[in-house]
């Protein structure tokens, strides 16, 4: 009998130690895409990667027009007595100079930052622009030196100035162009998977080698249509060169939690070499759901979605769990 219960504790082991050997081989493996990413960009990226696995990143989206820029971080405050870790911010509406200010301010704060960009085709206007405008020619607008491409890259250009700025200001940005991709229901994602990847590695490769852009840490974020789409979520995955952070959202985590069907499908993926983040939700999951799911990060969206789905209790459980960060919980990357 003895035996045999050392038998089992010597495989229970090196199961253990196997496990955590894959572990740390990825871990190992989760490097920034861009070689030439400043010093201050790897120490965020070590962070998330550190941090993947171990604990959560709170974030909340804001919004601009409830009377205070500031409408969401004071209502997570309010209710809890802490602030988000990760501000996410959107160059929607040209709203180029004021993401850069709010930007910079959270970043001195001692805060994480995260842009998106609901525009459209044209690389302006608003959300309406981005689901009810498309490209009308794929190919001339992703072909070198078509007057299309031309114009599409000058316009794209807008966000790059703005980066650029902050950059010079020594912010490190979580970017996270082209979001839901997969839905298909923003122009990015209407042409299809092919041209979907031909357009991020348009942008990272302007951006990162045209541009100089060397703050970025690149964020591919799925929609929940990772799930249910009809195509195969893996074909709109650019490769491995060209992100950094892979993620997913839903805003059905009262059915499904912390959505681990999305989560083990963009782990597989990656295989593994990426952390992953809930980059939007309405409801936060629980610290319980998250840590059998564990997203580096979650971010609920603004208005509504934060304070409609969330109960300030919860909220309050959440940003005082241990599990979670926060904003004065983060080290400084200066």
């Amino acid at each position: 009998m003895k035996k045999m219960i050392c038998f089992i504790s010597v495989t229970l082991c090196l199961s253990f130690l196997c496990s955590c050997s894959r572990a740390d081989t990825y871990r190992a493996e989760m490097k920034l895409s861009n070689a030439n990413a400043n010093e201050t960009t790897k120490k965020v990226y070590s962070y998330i990667c550190d941090t993947y696995g171990n604990g959560t990143i709170s974030a909340q989206q804001e919004s601009t027009w409830m009377g205070s820029t500031e409408y969401e971080m004071d209502y997570v405050y309010d209710a809890t007595g802490k602030y988000p870790a990760m501000r996410g911010l959107d160059f929607m509406d040209d709203d180029f100079d004021g993401v850069v200010q709010r930007a910079a301010d959270w970043w001195n704060k001692g805060g994480l930052v995260t842009i998106c960009w609901h525009c459209g085709p044209n690389f302006d206007g608003n959300y309406d622009n981005c689901k009810n405008d498309e490209i009308e020619n794929w190919n001339l607008v992703l072909t070198d030196g078509t007057a299309e491409n031309k114009a599409f890259m000058e316009s794209m250009d807008n966000a790059g100035k703005a980066l650029l700025k902050l950059q010079k200001s020594g912010v490190t940005v979580l970017w996270r162009p082209f979001h839901e991709f997969d839905g298909a229901w923003f122009w990015w994602g209407k042409g299809g998977a092919e041209n979907f990847k031909k357009l991020w590695i348009m942008m990272y490769d302007h951006f990162t080698k045209d541009l100089g852009l060397n703050n970025l840490i690149w964020v591919l974020g799925y929609s929940h249509n990772g799930y249910d789409y009809k195509g195969k979520p893996a074909e709109w995955y650019p490769g491995d060169a060209y992100c950094d952070i892979v993620g997913a959202d839903s805003y059905e985590v009262e059915e499904n939690g912390a959505e681990k069907r999305l989560y083990k499908i963009v782990r597989k993926i990656t295989n593994g070499k990426k952390p992953l983040i809930f980059h939007e939700c309405g409801l936060i999951p629980t610290v319980e759901q998250l840590k059998k799911t564990p997203w580096c990060s979650f971010m609920p969206w603004h208005t509504e979605y934060l304070i409609d789905t969330n109960t300030k209790e919860s909220l309050k459980d959440i940003y005082n769990s241990d599990y979670v960060i926060t904003l004065d919980e983060l080290p400084s990357f200066k």
